[in-house]
């Protein structure tokens, strides 16, 4: 397969981390983001192959970031020809406990940094002429809520980022740029410690094939939706059933 120059953002860790690793072991060049700069060249040291990977620290929320990782990768290999828009924040929280701030949050970093990530790479992907595509990370939980979990919250962002795929893939159909959405399930990443989740495993039970799944099941859709090229507006569940019954 030819050689694709790739942004990830949010690469630190978890899911991100493990889709730079999968690119990199395909060949792929790699502009990688992560806001924690110490955590992001760590990263970046324990990945390799410096010839084909850039690290760029910055919030992804602020629009000047994105513009900053396409001129990087414009800079260092010529273009870009994928965006995986990895990086988001993730909280439950009740309905009537949810504050004005956690709304700015999870709409600046979630919803914000997506549009204008893809804004900057999709500015390019026109000008380059020869396609590309978007991948956006979404959640199982958009068409699945689960009572004892509540998240309206960071729902409200991730809703928004299925619904820009759509949109997306038909205004830049045209230009043969495609966007899709990952919705992942429950994935053993260091976001379940934080949001309070002490054994990932418990959670096995929410999904048909009665476990929760490896960060590099991600990367491997986000790797075939890279490649795929008749699929575009689409949701891709890497959900193990999630989104359809779960094993009692």
């Amino acid at each position: 397969m030819e050689t694709k120059r790739v942004i990830i953002t949010g690469a630190s860790t978890g899911i991100g981390k493990s889709i730079a690793q999968h690119f990199l072991s395909k060949g792929h060049q790699l502009v990688i983001n992560s806001e924690n700069e110490d955590r992001l060249d760590a990263t970046a040291r324990e990945l390799g192959h410096s010839d084909r990977l850039v690290a760029i620290a910055g919030d992804i929320s602020q629009k000047a970031v994105g513009e900053q990782l396409v001129q990087a990768a414009i800079e260092a290999f010529g273009g870009v020809d994928v965006l995986i828009n990895n990086a988001g924040v993730f909280a439950p929280k009740p309905f009537l406990e949810v504050e004005e701030s956690d709304i700015d949050r999870y709409m600046n970093i979630n919803l914000k940094g997506t549009y204008f990530a893809s804004q900057a790479a999709i500015r390019q992907m026109v000008a380059q002429g020869q396609g590309g595509t978007v991948i956006n990370n979404g959640t199982v939980l958009v068409d699945h809520a689960i009572a004892g979990f509540p998240c309206s919250a960071p729902l409200a962002s991730k809703g928004a980022i299925h619904t820009l795929t759509r949109h997306l893939a038909a205004e830049f159909g045209k230009d043969n740029i495609r966007v899709n959405t990952i919705a992942p399930g429950i994935i053993r990443s260091p976001l379940q410690g934080k949001i309070g989740v002490e054994d990932a495993d418990s959670l096995a039970g929410l999904h048909l094939v009665n476990r929760i799944g490896e960060p590099e099941e991600v990367a491997e859709a986000a790797y075939y939706l890279a490649f795929a090229s008749f699929v575009t507006g689409d949701t891709l569940h890497v959900g193990g059933g999630h989104a359809i019954g779960h094993s009692l």
